[in-house]
């Protein structure tokens, strides 16, 4: 009887442990060359390549979407920036009550610091595009050419417009592709603090360049007008070897530089600002990663979050404000303390170029008498 209550523990342990030790062999893999950190994919062959920091390292797949989201930009061809100052308003001409603007999609060689070109995709040859500023109610047509050597879109974020107008590829519209032009309307709505950007293959494209600012100002102004008014788009690039991949976190394809309004510390722009002034900053969550903001000094308070107003019992005064993907937050002081003040992200690792600090997101606010 001992024996075979021996054997019959026996069996239990075993089959117990045969399913532990196959999830281990899918965890670990079969061939000796150690763990991978991930459960395998069993519809990929997906093959860690392992490379020294500053290479691509991207991962092989069967995939063939993922294979080309995990590719250079081409930049063969790709012309140098004419201009070097991203977010500047966009002028319009006017069809009856209409304001008809004008946005050419197509790839540029853009310095996001001195020595730094990356192969940005654009509009109108800018990271980010132009800054278009509307009063709410104005009848808006954008007229959009697509001269990328692919696909795309714009999607009004945020902004309320008709579905066929919203910019979802194969959804409410088809993709536009290199060559073609489409024609966006709408009438703007709500007021507030709003961007645009593509919408086609999303992951590589949006982080690539082709995003910018869309404000509403409100048909009857409330509250003081601000006599320092910036929007802060904050992006995320990965730069190899010369080449520009799609910064896309957790695939190993993570960022390297990070950039406010296209621009890397030190060549961001400096805020100069006069002490009594009121400054009210927009910060945009234009990349895949969040960004906790934190401005030396001053504290501020959150005056509009996503595009709509913070009712006055509600703003929060702070110092550091959270800025998560796709996200706006609007914030107003009045400068009181004279002197150079930071304004950074604070994640260490945000505020460097290639892994060398300073850099990155970080810019200064100088306030003089």
């Amino acid at each position: 009887m001992k024996r075979l209550s021996q054997r019959a523990v026996i069996a239990a342990l075993l089959l117990w442990l045969i399913p532990i030790l196959a999830a281990c062999t899918d965890l670990f893999g079969s061939s000796g060359t150690g763990s991978t950190g991930q459960q395998a994919n069993p519809n990929s062959a997906a093959t860690p390549v392992g490379t020294p920091m500053g290479t691509p390292g991207v991962l092989k797949s069967t995939n063939p979407a993922a294979d080309e989201a995990m590719q250079a930009l081409p930049d063969a061809g790709v012309p140098a920036a004419t201009e070097s100052t991203g977010g500047q308003p966009l002028s319009f001409h006017m069809e009856g009550d209409i304001k008809v603007f004008e946005l050419t999609a197509k790839a540029v060689k853009w310095p996001i610091m001195k020595g730094m070109p990356v192969t940005a995709y654009t509009y109108n040859g800018t990271v980010p595009g132009p800054l278009i500023r509307v009063t709410e109610g104005d009848r808006v047509r954008v007229v959009l050419k697509n001269e990328l050597p692919e696909p795309t879109t714009i999607h009004w974020h945020g902004i309320q417009v008709p579905n066929d107008m919203d910019g979802v590829p194969d959804m409410t519209q088809k993709p536009v592709k290199p060559g073609e032009t489409f024609t966006y309307e709408f009438v703007a709505k709500p007021a507030g603090t709003f961007w645009y950007h593509s919408h086609f293959r999303s992951d590589v494209q949006i982080g690539a360049g082709p995003h910018a600012p869309f404000i509403i100002d409100p048909a009857q102004p409330v509250g003081p007008k601000p006599d320092i008014d910036k929007v802060l788009m904050l992006e995320e690039w990965r730069i190899v070897d010369g080449k520009t991949y799609g910064a896309m976190p957790t695939s190993g394809m993570d960022a390297n530089f990070f950039t406010i309004n296209g621009k890397a510390y030190p060549d961001t722009q400096e805020i100069d600002v006069k002490q009594g002034q009121r400054v009210r900053l927009r910060f945009v969550g234009a990349g895949q990663l969040g960004h906790p903001m934190h401005i030396h000094g001053p504290a501020f308070k959150i005056v509009a979050t996503d595009g709509h107003p913070v009712p006055e019992a509600a703003q929060l005064t702070k110092d550091t404000v959270w800025v998560a993907p796709g996200e706006r937050y609007d914030i107003e002081w009045v400068a009181s303390d004279l002197g150079k003040w930071m304004l950074h992200c604070h994640i260490p690792h945000h505020t460097t170029n290639d892994h060398q600090e300073p850099g990155g997101l970080m810019m200064i606010l100088n306030v003089t008498p």
